[in-house]
């Protein structure tokens, strides 16, 4: 049994905010100021702005590397200031403080996981504004449990949360699959929900549809391809990428986080 009393110290950061406005800096301020001992760590400030899809991807690919105990903070939030939630979420040893809008819908798929609402009366910053919660509401409550505070004082039981469509692969059909493209990594490289063993060992039987590209053939690295011809690669979390050679094979597809990809094996 995961033992969620023992806490790592850590809190991580992942946001759509950026770095060129001081978002991300006052979130790190209201930690400090309620817990100066704490240690934080930027994940990623640049997913694509309101990119749900893609802030799911990075953090159920990060918080795996962090210790047992961490609190995972979450925030790409197209729906701030609505009704949706502010949730706190246990799974796998770590807790995950995000908006309820599907942003940790690829934690969700790793294991079992147990979800409470944060009451914003009792722990968010007061006033609180409908613009920041990353600064009113997520930043304080990291804070505080990240210090040892029982996450059954946050909020009452969430009951169903809020998923995206699963990026688990289907069988369509023999040798058919269906699958989502989980990022788009800043050099334009298409992350697939393929995982690297659904590949054949060669060059040959395979086809691989994403967008405008049609990909039959695959290389070990991304310098080992001809130039301008889109390839299949293992990439480093285990997932087939779709990339070309120094371009953007995302341009070149067409294709972004949650749009559809077909695997065929032949």
């Amino acid at each position: 049994m995961i033992d969620y009393n023992v806490s790592s110290g850590i809190i991580s950061l992942t946001t759509d905010f950026g770095l060129a406005d001081h978002y991300v800096g006052v979130m790190k301020g209201v930690i400090a100021s309620i817990n100066p001992d704490l240690r934080v760590i930027d994940v990623c400030h640049e997913i694509p702005a309101y990119s749900v899809a893609e802030g799911a991807f990075v953090i159920a690919q990060s918080c795996r590397y962090f210790p047992a105990g961490t609190v995972h903070v979450v925030v790409v939030d197209p729906g701030v200031g609505t009704s949706r939630r502010s949730i706190v979420v246990k799974s796998g040893g770590h807790y995950f403080l995000a908006p309820d809008n599907g942003v940790l819908s690829q934690v969700f798929e790793e294991g079992p996981f147990q979800a409470r609402v944060i009451d914003v009366d009792r722990h968010a910053l007061q006033p609180m504004s409908r613009t920041f919660h990353g600064r009113d509401v997520f930043a304080p409550v990291a804070a505080r449990l990240a210090g040892g505070q029982p996450v059954e004082e946050i909020g009452e039981p969430a009951g169903n949360c809020v998923q995206l469509a699963s990026t688990i692969p289907q069988e369509t059909a023999p040798g058919k699959w269906h699958g989502r493209i989980l990022r788009v990594d800043q050099f334009g490289n298409i992350v697939t929900s393929f995982r690297e063993e659904l590949l054949p060992p060669t060059n040959a039987g395979f086809l691989l549809l994403t967008g405008k590209l049609e990909v039959s053939s695959r290389a070990e690295a991304y310098d080992e391809a001809e130039t301008a011809k889109a390839f299949a690669i293992a990439g480093s979390s285990g997932y087939i990428e779709v990339s070309v050679a120094r371009q953007s094979a995302a341009k070149l597809a067409g294709v972004k986080a949650g749009d559809s990809v077909e695997l065929i094996l032949t």
